[in-house]
């Protein structure tokens, strides 16, 4: 058992940790396909206590909440992801990302525009021209801040790439604004590194009542596949508000 604490800097809402970022934390020393279930509130700032073994993880709080755990998946409970734009196609849809006319999660360790490249992931995805309603795309070049002693992103960074484009791509689809990463499964077959240019795809998979599924995937610039995943949202159906009103309470919640 090793003590860590979750720094504000990787939060998605401003009170919670990115989901993303401490899925990937939990799956780092599983080999292959795991899946990471987030169960409470991921607090920010303080000593948590993470359990992992070769095939299991465990996340833990204060008087032993458990947080979040992972375990390692099969391959087959992953999508096949659609093949991907070029890269210039990627880089038109990231243009159209949500997130730059409206404010969701205003601080976002993924997909915040407002924070600097070496502070944050700046992931935008947005709707592919001529592709299915809710098929997103965008271009993302990792920063040197977010990468190993051998120069490869760490894998937990390949996982927080991966979180917000599978919310977005039901907000581009149906127009829902609100949700919260439950479950993510994923596979990283190669891991780029710093200062190489990626695409990043997500899709809709299907809905169960609150529940919201995606695929994500994460591709180099040839469109050659170095990761994928499987996320299931829950639906908290609250509208954003135009960042022009946003005030000074929403951000800092």
């Amino acid at each position: 058992m090793a003590d860590i604490i979750i720094d504000r800097r990787f939060c998605g809402p401003p009170d919670s940790g990115n989901g993303g970022y401490v899925s990937g934390l939990l799956t780092r020393e599983i080999a292959g396909p795991a899946t990471a279930v987030l169960r409470a509130r991921i607090p920010l700032d303080v000593a948590l206590s993470l359990e992992a073994g070769a095939d299991t993880a465990r996340l833990l709080g204060a008087e032993g909440l458990l947080i979040g755990e992972a375990s390692a998946a099969a391959a087959t409970a992953l999508p096949t992801p659609p093949a991907p734009p070029s890269f210039d196609q990627a880089a038109a849809a990231g243009r159209r990302f949500p997130g730059l006319t409206e404010t969701f999660h205003p601080i976002c360790f993924t997909c915040s525009p407002d924070r600097a490249e070496d502070d944050a992931l700046r992931v935008f995805a947005g709707q592919i021209e001529g592709a299915p309603e809710g098929c997103i795309a965008g271009v993302w070049t990792p920063h040197a801040a977010f990468g190993d002693e051998d120069g490869l992103v760490r894998s937990e960074m390949v996982w927080a790439a991966l979180d917000c484009p599978g919310f977005f791509a039901w907000v581009v689809k149906l127009g829902r604004h609100g949700g919260l990463l439950g479950t993510m499964t994923g596979e990283i077959i190669r891991r780029p590194r710093v200062g190489e240019p990626c695409i990043v795809t997500a899709w809709p998979l299907s809905r169960e009542g609150r529940k919201e599924f995606s695929g994500v995937a994460l591709f180099d610039a040839d469109g050659t596949l170095m990761a994928r995943g499987r996320q299931v949202w829950i639906s908290m159906a609250r509208p954003p508000q135009p960042a022009s009103t946003l005030s000074e309470t929403a951000i800092s919640g």
